[in-house]
């Protein structure tokens, strides 16, 4: 029999999971502890069919729309927040909704009114559609936030002179690409207010400089992560930007193309923020299996970051 080649694998940290998803995923079970099963939820909890197929089995019931909800069993909010009108709606029918929007998604909301209040227009750093967009663009009245995805989205504004502006950006987008389009923004518009401390997440931020150093030293990279997840696709961009040419998104290990490792001597993995550690354990187990293998931890930074969860679910 032959000896299998060598693999070594760079194991990026932080990785996976981040405080906003453990505190998603917790709420979810914590409310099927409380309330008794079913519990319905609006929207994945998280970008992650393995998280959501195992919240399933425990009961949990994920619809797309409040629509689709009865009134008489509890509701639970997405971690990537909702617009104003989903709790609006929720309080009018008398149900039981529990928020499990991340707090750092609920800060963005609340400087985004800020700013409205005080007679802003707000520009929105965001990718249509995803979840998060929509939910903060339902902040505030349509009309009064405008969503650039690019650099030449900026090119194209045609605010009026003298119109107070000021930007907020999705939380998991890259840190590289978004400093781009807000040097564009405020060469445009140097006015424009800033938040006091950047909307991208310290998660997305952590995980993104851990994959960057793990895939300057790997000939591939594998990022675990559902492919509408944000954050997982921008650490597939950031390993490609930091020089690695083979940087592959997989959700679980049977996703594996061999060939794929074909000459491969350094496998960098990582994780997106809403993939659990059991999927890193089965890629790194079932690459285990046909080579000789080595595993090193490449840690950028150590999170220790806890949020509480909503009082409905600790009284």
């Amino acid at each position: 029999m032959a000896t299998p080649r060598k693999l070594r694998i760079l194991l990026a940290g932080p990785r996976g999971f981040c405080a906003g998803v453990d505190r998603a995923v917790l709420i979810v079970e914590k409310a099927l502890e409380r309330f008794g099963a079913p519990v319905f939820v609006r929207h994945e909890i998280v970008h992650n069919r393995f998280v959501v197929e195992s919240l399933e089995a425990k009961g949990a019931v994920f619809v797309d729309e409040l629509d689709q909800a009865p009134d008489d069993r509890p509701i639970v909010f997405s971690a990537h927040g909702v617009p104003k009108s989903v709790p609006s709606e929720a309080q009018r029918r008398n149900m039981i909704y529990v928020d499990a929007t991340c707090p750092l998604v609920s800060k963005v909301h609340r400087e985004a009114e800020r700013h409205h209040r005080e007679g802003r227009h707000v520009v929105l750093i965001g990718h249509a559609g995803h979840p998060e967009v929509v939910g903060t663009m339902g902040q505030l009245p349509d009309g009064a936030m405008t969503l650039v995805e690019t650099v030449d989205d900026v090119a194209k504004l045609s605010f009026e002179p003298g119109t107070a502006l000021a930007h907020a950006t999705q939380t998991t987008l890259s840190v590289d690409e978004t400093a781009g389009i807000l040097d564009a923004l405020r060469a445009r518009y140097p006015e424009i207010q800033s938040p006091k401390k950047e909307d991208i997440c310290y998660a997305t931020t952590n995980r993104q400089a851990a994959a960057k150093k793990v895939a300057q030293q790997a000939d591939a990279v594998f990022v675990i992560g559902a492919p509408n997840s944000s954050n997982s696709k921008r650490l597939v961009d950031v390993a490609h930007q930091a020089g690695c040419t083979k940087a592959k998104l997989i959700q679980r290990a049977h996703d594996i193309e061999w060939d794929y490792l074909d000459g491969v001597g350094t496998l960098g993995i990582t994780a997106g923020a809403s993939a659990p550690e059991v999927l890193v354990t089965e890629v790194i187990e079932a690459c285990s299996e046909r080579f000789d293998v080595t595993v090193e931890e490449v840690v950028t930074a150590v999170e220790d970051v806890e949020f509480k969860l909503p009082r409905v679910l600790v009284a």
